[in-house]
């Protein structure tokens, strides 16, 4: 069976600058440059949007992600850094390897999202089990060492959240920044957060990092230790469902200026794998399957499991039933959304004998995430919690993957890839040996200076102080 492929990462979520005339469809009044000539040209200068620019005979291209980060926001270095962030990166690594200067060798690390692998399981015409086999086995074919799958770090995600959470609950009437929480495993959110929204709303967003930098720091610190390696001996590649997570790779906090490497050194989408795969013309039964790798080395395999919600790893319902147990006692078996505008802006309470104790939300795509903002400005928000992604229907639609005719997703792909997700057995993170063990053996207990260091990180307001976008007397 040849690889079915629906279309080249070349194509993904390309808008042709002749047509670039009107907003697309995440663009805001403060979003400015994306209508402008000179947004444009200054773009094409650059040679990025969250991606890069391609050259035809017959019009210039720009790839656009499901982000607000057109030129805009991108500054010229972080620029030059995503656009090195593609297939000729790895390809210059594999290159270098065969040298004989052993000096210049790497160590070749892919860390494949969970929500990556149903995309496989689909063009592989495979369960995702099989899937992630048959991927493993190709990348190490090309030159891979190491394979590993990002679960665990979700897990660590999870817990932290969880954790926060409640400690931010706690606090709430003394601490004016404490509720709402927002999560903050989503990297397009986080830059219009920062970048727009500012002050008003980064002291709000949970500090635990996102699954795929503390998959970074659990590459390049533990498992770097663990083979007696230094971490710029390592080029840690992880494979995501989404442009934007390129973004998130080169900010400057997981980046160590001392060895001059990153946590996550290079992010490539499903569709740049698969059109990898494309290049090297091999049809998948000629691929020999291999079992994922694990960071203890173990060999035995435990199993692909995911975790509960519908495709993004469930943050919302995990802190939800966490939440509902440590604060008033109560086990919710099962939660129940209300929808309100549409399906990505859907809402979840706990009541007690007639009585709001939680209100959650989960707010997905930035048409949704505008109307959070409006209500924000009149005080209309009563969420103690609000899961944030930019990519509407969650992190399955990732134009790294789910990209269709036009620049949408393709709706029959999403839903297939949400079958083949559905399919995993659930393991809540709290169960996960794994987890647990690396609280002691990497991170020295859960509540540590390494913890924090490995684990967290801060948000910044990176808006001019001219540009207010939230009324200063915002009640939350």
């Amino acid at each position: 069976m040849a690889l079915n492929i629906s279309g080249a990462p070349h194509t993904m979520s390309e808008v042709s600058i002749g047509r670039k005339k009107e907003k697309c469809e995440n663009c805001t009044k403060q979003c400015n440059k994306k209508q402008s000539e000179e947004g444009i040209n200054s773009l094409q200068e650059k040679g990025v949007a969250t991606g890069e620019v391609k050259e035809s005979t017959s019009v210039q291209q720009v790839l656009l992600s499901a982000c607000l980060s057109c030129d805009g926001c991108l500054s010229e270095d972080e620029g030059q850094r995503i656009s090195q962030q593609n297939l000729e990166e790895i390809n210059h690594v594999l290159a270098l390897n065969k040298k004989c200067d052993t000096s210049k060798h790497k160590i070749l690390v892919v860390s494949v999202c969970l929500q990556s692998l149903p995309f496989f399981a689909i063009k592989f015409q495979l369960d995702v089990p099989a899937a992630a086999k048959k991927l493993c086995g190709f990348l190490k074919s090309v030159g891979v060492h190491y394979v590993f799958e990002t679960t665990v770090a979700a897990s660590f995600s999870i817990l932290e959240s969880q954790r926060e959470f409640v400690q931010r609950y706690r606090r709430k009437h003394h601490d004016s920044n404490a509720m709402p929480m927002f999560t903050s495993s989503c990297p397009g959110w986080i830059r219009y957060a920062e970048r727009v929204l500012g002050s008003l709303v980064t002291p709000h967003i949970c500090t635990a990092r996102s699954p795929q930098q503390i998959m970074g720091s659990l590459v390049k610190d533990f498992f770097a230790r663990q083979q007696k390696l230094t971490p710029d001996q390592i080029f840690h590649v992880v494979v995501a469902p989404c442009f934007d997570k390129k973004l998130e790779a080169v900010r400057e906090e997981f980046y160590n200026s001392i060895l001059e490497t990153r946590d996550v050194d290079c992010v490539l989408t499903s569709g740049e794998i698969l059109h990898l795969m494309e290049q090297s013309k091999v049809a998948v039964e000629e691929v020999d399957s291999a079992p994922l790798d694990h960071v203890f080395g173990e060999t035995t395999d435990p199993g692909m499991t995911r975790h509960e919600g519908c495709g993004s790893e469930g943050f919302l319902e995990h802190i939800f039933k966490h939440a509902a147990k440590e604060l008033f006692g109560l086990d919710v078996q099962e939660i129940v959304y209300k929808t309100l505008r549409n399906r990505d802006f859907q809402e979840v309470a706990l009541e007690r004998d007639g009585e709001t104790l939680l209100q959650f939300a989960a707010v997905y795509g930035f048409r949704n995430i505008q109307t959070l903002v409006h209500r924000m400005k009149k005080g209309k928000v009563p969420y103690q919690l609000v899961e944030v992604l930019s990519c509407p229907g969650g992190c399955l639609s990732g134009r790294g993957q789910a990209e269709g005719e036009g620049g949408r997703p393709d709706r029959t792909l999403v839903q297939q890839m949400e079958e083949h997700y559905s399919s995993l057995p659930v393991r809540l993170p709290d169960t996960n040996p794994e987890v647990q063990r690396l609280y002691q053996d990497w991170l020295d207990g859960h509540d540590s200076p390494h913890a924090q260091q490995c684990l967290h990180t801060q948000y910044k307001n990176h808006t001019q102080p001219s540009s207010q976008i939230l009324n200063s007397d915002i009640q939350w």
